[in-house]
């Protein structure tokens, strides 16, 4: 089985961080092809930076296509172009906020969420609502660390980020964390143990759902809104986009 991580940023020592924490949970038989594209945003805070961002993760749809992947995960907690994503994809494309709220909600009666900053957390937020996941999650909590910090040795971000763990068991009542960026993806442990509840990761989480998805043959399915684009010219700098 082939699975192809998208980092859609362009910052490759996050991309790093993330296909290590994959492949560390991955069954045996499990590639994992970790990809940042050419072009693009170095980190995603914002709608802008999603909007961008979508372009170069499509065009690593595309490639992953012709390349005879099985599954494809999205590794930005906004779960950028999803449902594009899946417009072009036969196998199963799975984002990782989606991932880790439909964990989380397998384990506790309530979750809170622990992002960066505080400009993306209604984007959380709405995706809470769009999967259901509303009802179950009780907070975003929001640390105000930029994710360009996450990879900044000399930071203190995780110390930071466990603090606001231990404050939302407190006040929110929640049972367990989801960790709001792709880039906390070594950190899951090493948080679980100091706050001692349940934190659930997004990359390692999809990685789990994806090959699930492809062992019970699961495709993604082609009808309706999820059928392949209208085929259609494109025109200008993204005429090599046309379906």
């Amino acid at each position: 089985m082939r699975i192809k991580l998208i980092n859609p940023n362009t910052t490759w020592s996050m991309t790093d961080k993330m296909a290590a924490a994959a492949r560390a949970v991955a069954m045996p038989g499990t590639e994992i092809v970790a990809v940042s594209p050419q072009g693009g945003p170095a980190s995603i805070e914002g709608h802008y930076d999603e909007a961008v961002a979508t372009i170069g993760l499509l065009e690593e749809i595309r490639s992953g296509e012709a390349q005879g992947f099985d599954g494809y995960i999205i590794a930005c907690f906004g779960d950028p172009g999803l449902m594009a994503a899946r417009e072009l994809a036969n196998g199963p494309v799975v984002g990782i906020a989606e991932a880790a709220m439909h964990m989380a909600s397998l384990i506790a009666p309530g979750f809170s969420v622990v992002t960066t900053l505080a400009r993306t957390k209604g984007i959380a937020e709405h995706l809470a609502e769009r999967y259901g996941m509303a009802r179950f999650c009780r907070k975003v909590r929001a640390t105000d660390i930029a994710v360009l910090e996450l990879e900044d040795p000399a930071s203190n971000a995780g110390t930071r980020i466990i603090e606001e763990c231990r404050a939302a068991l407190r006040e929110d009542e929640s049972g367990a964390i989801v960790l709001g960026c792709a880039g906390m993806a070594d950190l899951a442990a090493e948080i679980s143990r100091a706050i001692g509840a349940p934190v659930v990761e997004g990359v390692t989480a999809a990685v789990t759902l994806v090959e699930s998805l492809v062992r019970l043959n699961l495709k993604t399915s082609k009808r309706g809104e999820l059928a392949p684009p209208l085929p259609k010219s494109y025109s200008g700098g993204l005429a090599y986009l046309s379906p």
